[in-house]
């Protein structure tokens, strides 16, 4: 299973990104798929998540600007990111958890490679 994101880049304060990640290869059913992101220094730390059905997660720093969408037809999830701050600035990752058969019950984690976004003052 591979994860491609894109749609990162430099944008300044006030504006917007939208982050696409696309799973590909031998996928049976997607779980969760989301985003994490980690800033020089930092950890890594959860942005946002949503789960098949559609329920949604985000942490405190990016509610009301953020928004998780996926779609299940594509195996894709997106991150709108709006009134991005200079401290959204990180590599952003993104992840799904994946059976790859049927025969497999418990899903597993994939990631994508990380794409940067960088939020100029």
């Amino acid at each position: 299973v591979q994860l491609q994101a894109s749609g990162g880049g430099l944008v300044q304060a006030g504006g917007s990104l939208r982050l696409s990640c696309a799973a590909s290869g031998s996928i049976y059913s997607i779980y969760t798929m989301g985003w994490y992101r980690q800033a020089p220094g930092k950890q890594r730390e959860l942005v946002a998540h949503i789960t098949s059905g559609g329920s949604m997660n985000y942490a405190d720093s990016v509610k009301g600007r953020f928004t998780i969408s996926r779609d299940n037809a594509k195996d894709t999830v997106y991150l709108l990111m709006n009134s991005l701050k200079p401290e959204d600035a990180a590599v952003y990752y993104c992840y799904a958890s994946v059976r790859t058969s049927m025969l497999i019950t418990v899903p597993y984690d994939y990631w994508g490679q990380g794409t940067q976004v960088t939020v100029s003052s």
